[in-house]
């Protein structure tokens, strides 16, 4: 679930609600469509959270390795309860799991949105326009899109560094 996350920037709800029947492995896609909170599935958030995203290659196979380990259940699901045969709980995972392993790495408070966070990060750090990113975390508004996120301390430095040359004769001056 956490790679999905990590690889989409799909909400959790999202990924709890992930079926099999929505992921196109000859198109590379994945289909957007609806979500599960404590066991109700039901349409996503808004109007433009439903998507077809893409899907890079090694993430389709990473999920391809996935299939062939889960039994077939009869909602189609990615991820289910092997007990009830229906969508998880966010809340016990991110508790149990992912804020446990985040206290091992000496990280506070790591949850499921911190991943879409990361994933917007990354999405800038790749240069990739702010459309882009808006369209791929499927925000309706792109001020929700800049407030995602944070500017990774390498392209924060590449920046900094394409300003210095500007300022190279003002700081030639002044060794003088």
């Amino acid at each position: 679930m956490v790679i999905v996350a990590i690889c989409t920037g799909c909400r959790v709800s999202e990924i709890l609600a992930l079926r099999w029947s929505r992921i196109h492995f000859t198109r590379l896609t994945m289909l957007v469509k609806v979500k599960a909170v404590c066991e109700r599935v039901g349409r996503v958030k808004t109007e433009y959270s439903e998507d077809e995203l893409p899907i890079d290659l090694a993430f389709a196979r990473v999920m391809k390795k996935w299939k062939k380990n889960c039994p077939d259940t009869q909602g189609d699901w990615v991820f289910h309860s092997p007990f009830t045969e229906r969508c998880y709980h966010a809340s016990p995972i991110q508790q149990d799991f992912i804020r446990a392993a985040g206290r091992k790495l000496g990280i506070e408070s790591v949850g499921w949105h911190t991943f879409r966070h990361t994933y917007r990060s990354w999405l800038d750090a790749t240069g990739a326009p702010l459309g882009v990113q808006q369209k791929l975390l499927r925000h309706a508004h792109i001020g929700t899109t800049m407030s995602y996120g944070n500017a990774l301390m390498e392209s924060k430095r590449e920046a900094n560094s394409k300003v210095i040359r500007f300022a190279r004769p003002v700081l030639q001056q002044a060794r003088a």
